[in-house]
């Protein structure tokens, strides 16, 4: 009778068993779907961002990019501007100084002119005369009479803003009464022009040191040219601008400010009679002096 009733026990514990086992599967069968669902939505919500912000990036690039350009474009338009104000600024330099040409031309006003040439003459003082000399290259050779030094056992070289220096003797061109003389440093210079251009009523101007009167200027016009000197050479202008004793070796200067001429000699026998080396012979005899320096830099 035990027997059975244990039996009995038993089948319906493996019964109870079975549903146990059916339910804890079916639980963890679930818990696992829930899981999966759960794992994809988020597998879902992450694409999802990351498409987002790979959209956020894209625009973000395509606008930078387009800031880019646009800073790019107004770049190239203000280059283009400052090229612009250059190119205004030059003209308006030219502008004035054509104007500065036409003053000094119709005789209005040489005062520009004067103001830059100044700064390239020089006064010369031995121990036996005074005279001027104008400076023709940057590096300090200077260009005077050569009969201002026959004699003299020292040379002083007095520049536009009063320095005063002792000068070296290069060599010089008796006929043709030239010197050349070098002074150590940087300098403005004045340019030798070509005489041949020279035409006669040209307005002109002569810097010298008449009398000891340092710098000063007088004006006139060409009054002639090829005229024959003392050597016999048909080589020196002539001008009615004023020249007394201590001009000799200053430069007669035209209204472009370049030298047509080294002031030479003067007839005392009538007024406004002065006579300056025609700037051609000045380069020929500095060549000859110099060799080939001078020449290749500021002769050609």
């Amino acid at each position: 009778m035990k027997s059975q009733e244990e039996a009995g026990r038993h089948i319906v514990l493996r019964k109870h068993h079975k549903w146990m086992i059916g339910g804890i599967s079916a639980v963890v069968v679930i818990y696992m779907i829930v899981l999966i669902i759960l794992i994809s939505g988020l597998a879902v919500k992450q694409t999802s961002d990351y498409n987002k912000l790979a959209d956020e990036i894209n625009k973000l690039q395509a606008d930078t990019q387009n800031k880019l350009n646009e800073l790019t474009e107004n770049l190239l338009l203000t280059k283009k501007d400052i090229e612009q104000t250059k190119e205004n600024l030059t003209d308006i330099g030219a502008i004035r100084k054509e104007f500065d040409l036409l003053k000094a031309s119709t005789g209005e006003d040489f005062s520009s002119i004067i103001d830059e040439s100044l700064k390239g003459v020089i006064t010369i003082k031995t121990n036996i005369a005074q005279g001027t000399g104008f400076i023709i290259s940057s590096d300090g050779y200077i260009v005077t009479n050569a009969h201002m030094l026959s004699g003299a056992s020292e040379v002083q070289i007095t520049t536009f803003d009063e320095n005063k220096i002792s000068a070296e003797l290069i060599g010089y061109n008796a006929e043709l009464d030239i010197a050349l003389l070098k002074i150590g440093g940087e300098y403005n210079f004045l340019e030798l022009g070509n005489s041949d251009e020279t035409q006669v009523g040209e307005r002109v101007i002569a810097i010298g040191n008449p009398l000891g009167l340092q710098f000063s200027v007088s004006e006139g016009i060409v009054s002639g040219i090829h005229r024959q000197g003392i050597n016999e050479l048909e080589a020196y202008t002539q001008t009615d601008a004023a020249l007394n004793p201590g001009n000799s070796g200053g430069p007669l200067i035209n209204k472009n400010g370049k030298v047509i001429g080294i002031n030479n000699f003067k007839l005392g026998s009538g007024e406004s009679l002065g006579f300056a080396l025609e700037s051609n012979y000045i380069k020929d005899a500095v060549n000859a002096i110099s060799g080939e320096k001078l020449k290749r830099e500021i002769l050609n």
